[in-house]
C-alpha cells in the first residue's frame, strides 16, 4: 500500500525535526527513526490501530510525546498529522 503525507503532517515534522535537533544534536535523527518505525508498523498492520478521533486512526510514536493520524483509503495510507499530544486536543485533525 501507498503512503502519502498531507501538507499538515509534512509541516508538524519538519517542526518536531528542527524543535529536537536544537534540545541536541542528534536528537532529531533519533525523532525520525522511531517515527519511521511507526510508520513501517502502520504500512504492514494498518487495521491494528483502532478508530481514535473522527475516521482517523492514530499510532503511538515510541520515545517521544507525539500520535500518528492516518486514514485508510482505498489506495494509500494518508497520515493526516504528526501531533504533538502536548497540544491542545483541539488542533487535532478533523
Amino acid at each position: 500500500m501507498n503512503l502519502r503525507y498531507t501538507s499538515r503532517a509534512k509541516e508538524e515534522l519538519s517542526l518536531a525535526f528542527a524543535w529536537y535537533e536544537e534540545q541536541r544534536r542528534g536528537l532529531g535523527f533519533e525523532f525520525l527513526g522511531c517515527v519511521e518505525v511507526a510508520i513501517e508498523s502502520i504500512l504492514h498492520m494498518p487495521k491494528m490501530y483502532v478508530e481514535y478521533h473522527c475516521n482517523f486512526r492514530r499510532a503511538l510514536v515510541r520515545r517521544f510525546p507525539f500520535s500518528i493520524f492516518f486514514t485508510i483509503e482505498e489506495l494509500e495510507i494518508v497520515v493526516h498529522a504528526i501531533f504533538d499530544t502536548r497540544q491542545d486536543p483541539i488542533r487535532l485533525p478533523k
